[in-house]
């Protein structure tokens, strides 16, 4: 497990001014001297492929730009350790899974390599879902202060998975979750921070019209043609067969057309299996198009995003969905389930519409499609809602105040 950065932010901080105005980024650095010569470290489980690892690559940069010296490591795992570790995400998240004890053997066995391997530089240590949780062992030894951040939705989990990662949990000094309605009983402090996206990435920049014409001609997608969009990682909890079920009932009264588009990661092998049955789900159908989008390939990502007259995210769980902040970021009208940590980007008819079932989604779908007025009504409301909540340099000043604040006893601090 080698201390390493592998992408490299090409904003600075100064970029953010037009955007934040000049009091945030005053308030940042000078909340960034008080942690002068403290040293902040990352670990997740991978360092390309969903939301953690995206929002990491511009975080750890931009803290390094205000002088903290952030880090980024990650575990090392097999394949069958990822499979469990994938079993304990959608327990967590209240799906079914058939857990065996040599299950949590295996994770304890390939968890103790990483604890005998793993080097803690410092003042902070910052560790990122469950796959690593339990280098938490490493805490008497190494000293400092620790931090279990989860990004998913553990409002009802498997309650033995749960209990299982609880007994690490409990031996952090604080915890912090996305949404209030994901916060545990637990003796240690817990802290409410929402994810963000960086507007300024590739994924966010404004693009220029020839070159979200070239991303359309590369999928021959129609851009005369209604385009309904959820881009998403190929998950079950995502439901891409249902969005689709939603599409047919759409696509009977009003010609439009279907991207499913996204990636796959190292740390969820049940993405390839999800991936082929949605493109067997959706063989035969020229209206929709399912895509592969491998990874680094944000710029097409953006003028998929652009190019959408809806973009919809049909959630069976989601820990906070940044694809939403994406959209809503771009002015784009959202269609979105009422799980997780959605509802804190969506208010319902005010920055986008949820639903609650296939054919609440496509009655939903079929609305904005069919007025355009008011669908661009919530594009603009969503845009002013991230603006102010879900950018990146609200996430850094909530991480600045979290390290910052570690010195100190409270039960429950909202941030």
């Amino acid at each position: 497990m080698g201390s390493e950065l592998l992408h490299k932010s090409a904003a600075k901080i100064p970029d953010y001014e037009p955007i934040v105005g000049k009091n945030t980024i005053e308030e940042l650095r000078m909340l960034a001297d008080k942690l002068s010569g403290k040293v902040i470290q990352n670990v997740n489980s991978t360092f390309s492929g969903g939301g953690v690892a995206e929002i990491l690559s511009r975080m750890v940069p931009l803290l390094s730009q205000l002088g903290v010296d952030a880090r980024w490591d990650i575990i090392q795992g097999t394949e069958e350790f990822f499979e469990v570790t994938k079993k304990f995400h959608n327990a967590l998240h209240g799906k079914k899974e058939k857990l065996t004890t040599a299950d949590f053997a295996l994770f304890q066995e390939v968890s103790q390599k990483n604890i005998d391997d793993f080097k803690s530089y410092g003042d902070f240590n910052l560790i990122h879902d469950p796959q690593p949780a339990a280098l938490i062992a490493r805490k008497k030894d190494m000293g400092g202060k620790w931090v279990w951040r989860c990004h998913i939705d553990v409002s009802n989990p498997n309650k033995k998975v749960w209990q299982y990662l609880r007994d690490f949990v409990v031996q952090y000094d604080a915890a912090v979750f996305s949404s209030p309605n994901f916060a545990q009983q637990l003796p240690i402090r817990q802290l409410l921070i929402s994810p963000s996206i960086d507007p300024l990435s590739d994924k966010n920049k404004e693009l220029t019209s020839e070159t979200i014409d070239a991303v359309l001609h590369k999928y021959n997608l129609d851009k005369d043609k209604p385009m309904v969009i959820q881009i998403s990682r190929f998950d079950y909890l995502k439901d891409p067969v249902g969005v689709i079920q939603a599409f047919e009932i759409v696509r009977k009264s009003i010609e439009c057309q279907l991207v499913l588009a996204g990636g796959t990661a190292t740390d969820d092998p049940e993405s390839e299996e999800v991936l082929e049955k949605v493109r067997e789900r959706a063989a035969g159908n020229p209206d929709i198009h399912i895509l592969l989008i491998t990874p680094g390939s944000d710029i097409e990502i953006n003028a998929l995003q652009r190019a959408a007259a809806v973009i919809i995210q049909k959630s069976i769980k989601e820990g906070f969905g940044l694809t939403i902040s994406e959209a809503l970021w771009k002015g784009k009208p959202v269609v979105a389930s009422a799980v997780g940590g959605i509802p804190l980007q969506v208010k319902n008819k005010l920055t986008g519409l949820l639903c609650h079932s296939i054919e609440g989604a496509a009655f939903d779908l079929r609305q904005l499609l069919s007025n355009p007025d008011y669908a661009s009504w919530l594009g603009k409301n969503g845009r002013e809602h991230v603006r102010q909540n879900f950018l990146i340099t609200r996430h850094l000043k909530d991480y600045l105040l979290l390290f910052l604040s570690l010195d100190y006893t409270s039960d429950l601090i909202y941030l």
